[in-house]
């Protein structure tokens, strides 16, 4: 059976289409002023974000009346059920008020504390990926994700791993961690668009060891399984999602295109 005619396929394949439609608000804003404000951890909230997650949160409501929403700007006190939305309408808000293409809207049907079905569109650059039990890749045109193609994440090379870091939120935990292991190159994205490249097999890890929300990180970390990587917490296990008790906060992970790699990551416990 093709993958997108299983049931969490349509719902990927939806999410997408979702998460394109709330892209086409964000470039509409892009490059132009933003009238935006500072939250009290001292984030940036704007019109975008705002206008971004109207959409997705209306367009989740009338296709899954039944499943509640948590999303970054307007619901993110609400409690989970065992099946819930978690959604970043704009993530990197910082990179895409400063101009730059590496920005992200985030969608993921979690299940039972796991994601099970995400989007993760990038319209700076004009893909999104998206995975039910399998993970692909489309181009998108006119707000619009054209035909799927699978996806998978790469072997570490022998030559050397290249790590995605966060252009805004360096830390010496994770300078340290990244340390350790043979890299051939690092590279400082912006946004969840970096689990987009590790599950592409474009780059090899991602580790983040400052503060990250769920809505962060949820539909990467579906799509990087999806493709046959790990994304892993210090203790081994994968991140478990909706935790209002931590206010929906993560700890330290990484993202692992070739799972062989999490016996050579130390994270920091904590």
């Amino acid at each position: 059976m093709d993958a997108e005619a299983t049931e969490l396929g349509r719902i990927a394949r939806g999410l997408a289409e979702i998460a394109c439609r709330a892209g086409e608000i964000l470039r509409r804003h892009h490059g132009g002023p933003c009238a935006h404000s500072f939250k009290a951890d001292g984030s940036p909230a704007s019109v975008a974000d705002l206008e971004s997650e109207a959409l997705i949160l209306a367009e989740l409501r009338a296709a899954f009346p039944e499943i509640p929403v948590v999303a970054e700007e307007t619901c993110h006190d609400v409690a989970p059920a065992r099946r819930f939305f978690l959604v970043d309408p704009l993530d990197g808000t910082r990179d895409f008020l400063a101009g730059t293409p590496d920005y992200a809207v985030n969608i993921a049907l979690v299940e039972a504390g796991r994601p099970v079905a995400a989007a993760l569109a990038a319209p700076g650059r004009g893909r999104v990926w998206y995975a039910g039990e399998s993970a692909r890749e489309a181009a998108v045109a006119d707000g619009r994700p054209g035909p799927g193609r699978p996806i998978r994440v790469r072997p570490a090379p022998m030559a050397g791993l290249t790590a995605l870091g966060s252009r805004r939120h360096g830390d010496p935990e994770t300078e340290a961690c990244l340390a350790a292991l043979p890299l051939a190159e690092q590279l400082s994205i912006g946004s969840a668009l970096k689990f987009g490249l590790v599950a592409a097999g474009e780059a090899d890890l991602y580790v983040r060891c400052g503060p990250t929300m769920e809505w962060d990180t949820a539909a990467g970390d579906h799509i990087v399984a999806a493709a046959g990587g790990r994304v892993v917490t210090p203790s081994g296990e994968p991140l478990a999602y909706g935790r209002p008790d931590r206010g929906y906060r993560n700890g330290a992970f990484a993202a692992l295109g070739d799972p062989a790699l999490a016996g050579r990551v130390a994270l920091p416990a904590r």
